[in-house]
């Protein structure tokens, strides 16, 4: 069973580098510093999210309804992924699309008032 690489040291808590990169096939071996790529430092749960995003194409409603989570739970994770690749997140535009969100969706009848009531109190 192949292992899977750690970004972060379980010491420290400071960045890993692989320093050595081996080909099974031709026997070839590589020495340096190699960091590793940015996504390397998302933990299992932000991945499996990133997955899950990718493979319903950005299309939050679809994650909602995979994972079984509100509109605001998947932005958060999705900001939190944002985060951990070193993209600035902007949260002032977030709380109008999530208010338009559950408009939308008690406009559609997927919420009644109340749950949309106490999701509109719950934002910023």
């Amino acid at each position: 069973m192949k292992k899977e690489v750690i970004a972060v040291c379980p010491i420290c808590g400071d960045d890993l580098m692989i320093t050595k990169l081996h080909c099974h096939h031709c026997g070839v071996e590589i020495s340096g510093d190699f960091a590793l790529p940015k996504i390397n430092k998302l933990s299992k749960e932000q991945l499996t999210f990133v997955l899950m995003f990718l493979k319903n194409q950005g299309n939050i409603k679809a994650v909602e309804k995979e994972m079984n989570i509100s509109y605001p739970t998947v932005k958060k994770i999705l900001n939190e992924v944002l985060s951990a690749l070193g993209f600035a997140v902007n949260d002032d535009t977030d709380i109008s699309e999530q208010r338009q969100d559950i408009l939308d969706r008690l406009a559609q009848g997927e919420i009644g008032f109340e749950e949309a009531n106490n999701l509109l109190k719950s934002l910023k």
